[in-house]
């Protein structure tokens, strides 16, 4: 890697970007905990075992104080799909690195524009928007505010083309491409639930047999989080189905708690 890259992060997109990166240089990793910091590397170490990857795990250099990052020239957030967070994060990094260095949100839904404009640095900010599992899935979608620099576009251009991956330019609207169109499709699959009583696991198989998907519409919601979905479906003004504000105040928020509308 040209730039000296930092995840500021460390869940699940944060590590498998993380474990990304290490096949091609050194990458630091911000937890803003010891405990999240113990979390974070064995995340790390399970997706590089995963990839079949010879990659030395210390390639990744998990950090607690963002002081660390201060040399780093391309700094991407990953944090909890939440403005006020995000923003408050980039502010905070924009103080500690480099003015030449980058910003990069992992945003999957929220405006690009204005999280560059709370960063600091609008000139030199872009929207990474990589998919879960980062290691698998080959799509970033890049969204540039109006005020980004043509080096920014190419360094960012330059960076998913490091980690093999397709960058399509999107625009700066609420869920962009994938999740404008993908999220009114999964909450349907959710009202049909609810409106029939089937199993999660018979209306899964129905669209993994008949249509093709790799993924069943719920095991999906499982995998993105009902957190994280019930966010992104507010960002893009798709109704909440009951069903899945239910298992939020239940605390199955999918794979990450071992439940959701499936066990794990």
């Amino acid at each position: 890697m040209t730039d000296r890259l930092a995840i500021a992060g460390s869940g699940a997109i944060a590590c498998g970007l993380a474990a990304t990166a290490a096949h091609h240089g050194p990458v630091l990793l911000l937890a803003r905990s010891a405990s999240s910091a113990r979390r974070a590397r064995r995340e790390v170490e399970r997706a590089l075992r995963r990839a079949s990857a010879r990659v030395d795990p210390a390639h990744v250099q998990v950090v607690t104080d963002a002081q660390e990052l201060a040399q780093s020239t391309f700094v991407v957030e990953a944090v909890v799909e939440d403005h006020d967070v995000k923003a408050r994060l980039l502010a905070e990094l924009d103080r500690i690195v480099q003015r030449e260095a980058i910003l990069a949100s992992t945003t999957s839904s929220l405006s690009i524009e204005r999280l560059a404009r709370d960063s600091g640095r609008q000139d030199r900010f872009v929207g990474l928007h990589v998919f879960n599992p980062v290691s698998k899935m080959q799509l970033v979608e890049l969204v540039f505010p109006p005020a980004a620099s043509q080096e920014t576009r190419a360094r960012a251009l330059a960076l998913c083309a490091t980690f093999e991956k397709i960058a399509v330019e999107v625009p700066d609207v609420p869920g962009f491409v994938v999740n404008r169109l993908l999220f009114p499709y999964l909450f349907s699959a959710v009202r049909l639930l609810e409106d029939t009583g089937m199993e999660a696991v018979a209306i899964d198989t129905c669209m993994r047999l008949g249509a093709g998907h790799p993924m069943g519409p719920l095991a999906l919601l499982d995998l993105v989080g009902l957190d994280v979905a019930r966010s992104i479906g507010k960002t893009i003004g798709e109704p909440i189905p009951a069903r899945i504000e239910q298992l939020i105040a239940a605390g199955a928020l999918g794979r990450k708690s071992g439940r959701g509308f499936h066990a794990y």
